[in-house]
């Protein structure tokens, strides 16, 4: 249950996920580091960059007060993978049941990727923890709130693809219960200095968008 505990608290802290695609195990404590002074609890490395599984194990041994994990999960077999290195948060770019069977099943977060209602509730029906609504930029605002007046109300949003400080109030607004941060967050090559700022940039527009 640590990982659905841990899960709870941050997403009532700061409910943004830092997704790290492309990062390698040589800049994990620096990029970690950046990520985790900022304020950051939530870091998610997806399985397509290099060597993702050390990068994840690192993070983890480095930083055992966050919630660490994998995205770009599409396989079953991926979760075990996952967990042995130290991940607790399965993030998927689909709605895969088996994954999201497989992550549940072994307390790990479960973070499908979702599109439409009846993908939503499927999701929940099988255990997710959060939905992942992605692509966001096929998603506006309108449809969020849309999707957000059908589903529970303890269902959480997390809209992924595309997010900028500037569009956290818009979907905020319109329902989401936090975010997946990509490309505008941090990109292969970037310092820690343009991290930590573009991490900041973010919580500061959450925190004014739930004001």
């Amino acid at each position: 249950m640590r990982a659905l505990n841990d899960f709870e608290t941050a997403l009532r802290e700061l409910p943004l996920v830092a997704i790290l695609r492309g990062l390698t195990p040589d800049d994990v404590f620096s990029v970690g580091s950046a990520l985790i002074e900022a304020g950051f609890r939530l870091i998610e490395v997806p399985l397509t960059s290099p060597r993702a599984l050390k990068s994840i194990e690192a993070l983890a041994r480095e930083w055992p007060h966050a919630l660490i994990g994998a995205g770009t999960v599409t396989e079953a077999e991926q979760v075990h993978q996952v967990e042995s290195a130290g991940g607790l948060l399965v993030v998927s770019p689909h709605l895969d049941r088996p994954v999201v069977e497989a992550t549940v099943t072994r307390g790990l977060v479960s973070v499908p990727g979702v599109m439409t209602p009846t993908e939503a509730f499927d999701a929940l029906r099988w255990g997710a923890s959060a939905l992942k609504v992605f692509p966001a930029e096929a998603v506006q605002p309108a449809a969020l709130k849309a999707l957000r007046t059908v589903l529970p109300a303890s269902a959480r949003l997390l809209p992924v693809g595309g997010i900028t400080p500037a569009l956290v109030a818009p979907y905020r607004a319109a329902g989401a219960d936090g975010f997946g941060l990509g490309s505008a967050l941090y990109r292969p090559g970037d310092t820690a200095t343009q991290v930590g700022h573009q991490a900041r940039a973010f919580i500061t527009a959450w925190r004014d968008a739930c004001r």
